[in-house]
């Protein structure tokens, strides 16, 4: 198998599990369900980017993707303190 396959199927996965989260955002029974599933669709636009960069050979994405990842892990953990109410 060829990179451009893989990662064409890679894009086409986490395209998939994007739109799952997004239904799920959107009838999400509580506040933690729609968390969590922004999380999944900000990581998995991380992961996007993280094949364009693998399609286009570029090594300056990788800078950018781990800027990307501590802010969303950052967010991770604010949405859980605000979902929690401030309890720990």
């Amino acid at each position: 198998m060829t990179l451009d396959l893989l990662t064409t199927l890679a894009f086409v996965v986490i395209v998939v599990s994007m739109i799952a989260a997004a239904r799920r955002i959107l009838r999400g029974p509580s506040d933690a369900d729609r968390g969590a599933a922004a999380d999944v669709i900000f990581f998995g636009f991380v992961a996007l980017v993280v094949i364009l960069g693998l399609r286009l050979g570029n090594d300056l994405v990788i800078d950018i993707v781990l800027v990307a990842t501590l802010v969303g892990f950052i967010a991770a953990l604010s949405l859980a303190r605000l979902i929690t109410g401030g309890k720990r």
